[in-house]
């Protein structure tokens, strides 16, 4: 079976900037906010902001892994445009932009400069944008320019960002550093595991493809990649919403992606969905989880602090492969584009 490694993937950017992400992980230095993390702590309040793949996944897994390791942070995420209708001045701003240039994150930080905001900061992948111009330190990523229009490996080092100040914010060592090196390994494993060729004909033909899962951006992100990536109609179901009223428009051609789902619900969403409506049901989860007694499972080893990564991963690898069954090109959507990237 093939992998991401093969040349029909690699000749794809998309899937090139996909397989840097175990280098990426396995050299982030976790020591780089700790004096932000202070000033948050001191602060009690933080406001994470950006646009689309900048926010989605990095702003919301941090504020969830916020929540499950028991800070008292106060912490929240819209995008830029609704954050500029909020009173932040008693809170530390970060302010993710690939570019440095996304324009709604652009106007929130001039109105911060005008209000003389005093802790607001930016992540870029590229120096001496505008956002680095505005913010009063912004963190540069090391993962580079990407060429591909879908964002992948500068999502990672922005959530990696985010994580390297739980330890503060949680009053905890955590385990992000000590499992750093496991965490790469399980991430390349992750990307390059084969999946059954069945799963991906069912994703080709299906006109619409369903995410279900935590509201941590894992699967509202992949909703938005398989716009991207798939151009296929796609729609996210927070938490246990596709049991309370969504199956009355569902139809038997249409995929359901469940992501880590919750044991207590597997035996109802296996009658609901897949014997009543006859729809597929595919599953990403740990690999000592119930889940494949259930349904087709991408399973992965469970590597303390990084589930999360690693359920994002494990999408794209799957992604990836249908949009390449497809005949796509991975790199250059028709309509969507990236700041600086030849497809604007």
């Amino acid at each position: 079976m093939t992998t991401l490694k093969d040349k029909k993937f690699t000749d794809f950017a998309l899937c090139r900037e996909m397989l840097d992400v175990p280098a990426i992980i396995a050299g982030f230095d976790f020591s780089i906010t700790k004096a932000e993390a202070a000033v948050i702590k001191r602060v009690g309040r933080l406001f994470l902001t950006g646009e689309g793949s900048s926010r989605i996944f990095p702003a919301k897994s941090f504020i969830a892994e916020l929540r499950r390791n028991g800070s008292v942070i106060d912490a929240a995420t819209e995008g830029s445009l609704q954050a500029i209708e909020y009173k932040l001045g008693n809170s530390v701003v970060f302010g993710a932009s690939n570019s440095g240039q996304t324009k709604e994150l652009v106007i929130l930080f001039v109105k911060l400069v005008e209000q003389n905001h005093p802790h607001f900061y930016g992540i870029t992948a590229n120096a001496n944008t505008k956002i680095k111009l505005l913010a009063k330190k912004t963190f540069v990523l090391n993962c580079g320019k990407e060429q591909a229009v879908a964002a992948t490996k500068s999502v990672i080092e922005q959530a990696l960002v985010y994580r390297s100040m739980l330890d503060v914010l949680c009053n905890a060592k955590l385990d992000y550093q000590k499992n750093q090196a496991a965490a790469a390994k399980t991430a390349e494993q992750v990307l390059t595991q084969p999946i059954e060729e069945k799963l991906i004909d069912k994703l080709t033909a299906a006109p619409m493809i369903y995410f279900a899962g935590r509201n941590d951006g894992v699967a509202e992100e992949l909703t938005l990649k398989t716009s991207e990536i798939v151009r296929r109609k796609s729609l996210y179901l927070e938490g246990t919403y596709l049991l309370h009223g969504v199956e009355e428009i569902m139809n038997p051609d249409e995929v359901v992606v469940l992501i880590n789902p919750f044991e207590s619900e597997l035996e109802t969403i296996k009658k609901n969905l897949v014997e009543k409506i006859g729809m597929t049901v595919i599953a990403i989860a740990p690999s000592d989880a119930k889940t494949s007694e259930y349904f087709p499972t991408i399973e992965y080893e469970r590597c303390n602090g990084y589930e999360t990564f690693h359920q994002l991963m494990a999408g794209w690898n799957l992604l990836a492969r249908t949009g390449v069954a497809l005949g796509i090109d991975l790199d250059k959507p028709k309509r969507a584009r990236k700041i600086g990237n030849l497809c604007e």
